[in-house]
C-alpha cells in the first residue's frame, strides 16, 4: 500500500496525458454548464469533493457530488454529469450515469478501460478518460481527480495551469521522501502521527472547506486502511456539535473533576481517549482561525490529545494534495502499527456478495 500512496505524483502526470488524449478540452465547445454533478462512490466519489475544493467557493457554477443510485430531479440537459469509477463497474455510478444519459445531460466518464462504464461512454458517445488503477481505488485518487480538474479548467471554472500540476507532483514526491519507510518516527511525520493516534478515537476537523475535504478523506482512509473508526468535521460547524465530546466519557479529563489532585483515584482513568486532529489550511477565514485556536486550547484543558497538520503550498491543489498525502501515509503506518493489512477490504467485499444474492 505504501507504494500505491507513493505513486501520487506519477498519477498526476499520467492523468494529464490521458485527459488530453481523450479530448477533454472539447468540453468547452458547448460552453459553460449550469452545474457540474460528479457521481462516484468511495475512493472514486471523493474526486468530486476535490474538484469542488479546487474550484473554490467563488466558482460561478455549483459543483456537487452524488453518492447513491439516483440523480437529483433538477439535473438536466444544461448540466455536466461526470461519472467516476476506478473499476468502471460501480453499480451506483452506472445507474446515475445511465439516468444522466437518458436526460440528455452533457457527459464525461472517468474509469477503468474495457469496463461497463467505458461501454456506456461508447454507446452515448461521451468522452471517456481511461484510468490505470495503481491497486486499490482509494489509492488512485489523483488519477481519477486530475481529469475532472482539467475539465473544469477548460470550462473556465478552475485555475489549474500545467505549472501548478507539476509543482503539486513535486510536492508529493517530496512528501513521499519524508514519509519513506526507512525514516525513523522522529523525522517521519506520518509515523509520528500514527503512533500518536494509536488507541485513541480521532475527531478530525478541517479549518476550511478544502481542509474539510481532507479531513473526510483521512477518516475514510482510517476506516479502510487501518480498519479504524474516526469522525470527520469542519469548522465552524463542528463547534456547534462535536465540540461537546470534549466533555464526554472519551475525554481523558472526564474521570476526575480535579485533574491536579495528586491523591485522586487513577484506576478509572484511561490511557487512551478522544484525540482532536486539526487539519490547518494556509487560507482560513479569520473567525475559523480563532475557532480552531480556541478549540485546541479547550481540548488540551480537558486532557484531550491534539495533533495539528498543516497544508503546504499556495495553490488550492498543492494545499489539498499535501494534506491528503500526509493523511494517507498516516493511515498506512497506523495499520502497520496495529498489525493490520491495509490493502484488503473484506467487509466491503462480503457486503457486496450479500446484496448480490
Amino acid at each position: 500500500m505504501l507504494r500505491q500512496v507513493a505513486s501520487s505524483a506519477a498519477q498526476i502526470r499520467e492523468a494529464q496525458r490521458a485527459a488530453a488524449e481523450a479530448g477533454v478540452a472539447a468540453l468547452a465547445e458547448d460552453g459553460r454548464p449550469r452545474a457540474i454533478v460528479v457521481t462516484g462512490m468511495g475512493g472514486s466519489g471523493i474526486s468530486g469533493d476535490v474538484l469542488a475544493a479546487i474550484c473554490g467557493v467563488g466558482c460561478p457554477v455549483p459543483v456537487t457530488t452524488v453518492r447513491g443510485y439516483r440523480l437529483p430531479g433538477w439535473v438536466g440537459a444544461a448540466d455536466l454529469v461526470i461519472a467516476v469509477s476506478c473499476s468502471g463497474g460501480t453499480e451506483e455510478t452506472l445507474a446515475v450515469a445511465a439516468d444522466a444519459a437518458r436526460r440528455g445531460c452533457r457527459l464525461l466518464f472517468v474509469g477503468g478501460a474495457g469496463s461497463p462504464l467505458a461501454e456506456l461512454a461508447e454507446r452515448t458517445r461521451a468522452p471517456f478518460v481511461p484510468v490505470r488503477s495503481v491497486g486499490q481505488p482509494r489509492s488512485t485518487l489523483w488519477g481519477l481527480s486530475v481529469p475532472l480538474i482539467l475539465a473544469a479548467r477548460t470550462l473556465g471554472l478552475a485555475d489549474a495551469p500545467d505549472a501548478v500540476l507539476e509543482s503539486t507532483a513535486a510536492r508529493l514526491e517530496d512528501l513521499a521522501h519524508r514519509c519513506r519507510p526507512s525514516s525513523e518516527p522522529f523525522i517521519n511525520p506520518a509515523k509520528r502521527v500514527a503512533l500518536e493516534l494509536a488507541g485513541d478515537v480521532p475527531l478530525v476537523w478541517g479549518t476550511s472547506t478544502l481542509a474539510g475535504t481532507a479531513a473526510y478523506r483521512l477518516c475514510c482512509q482510517l476506516n479502510e486502511n487501518a480498519k479504524y473508526p474516526a469522525v470527520p468535521g469542519e469548522l465552524p460547524e463542528a463547534n456547534h456539535n462535536q465540540v461537546m465530546a470534549f466533555d464526554g466519557v472519551f475525554a481523558r479529563g472526564a474521570a476526575s473533576a480535579d485533574p491536579d489532585d495528586f491523591f485522586r483515584d487513577r484506576a478509572d482513568e484511561s490511557e487512551h481517549g478522544l484525540h482532536l486532529v486539526v487539519l490547518r489550511d494556509t487560507e482560513e477565514h479569520p473567525q475559523a482561525r480563532k475557532r480552531a485556536d480556541a478549540s485546541i486550547d479547550m481540548a488540551r484543558d480537558r486532557g484531550v490529545a491534539v495533533t495539528e497538520l498543516t497544508a503546504e503550498g499556495e495553490h488550492p491543489l498543492e494545499r489539498i494534495a499535501t494534506l491528503i498525502a500526509l493523511a494517507d501515509y498516516v493511515t498506512v503506518y497506523l495499520a502497520v502499527a496495529l498489525g493490520v493489512d491495509p490493502t484488503p477490504v473484506p467487509a466491503i467485499q462480503e457486503l457486496k456478495a450479500r446484496i448480490a444474492t
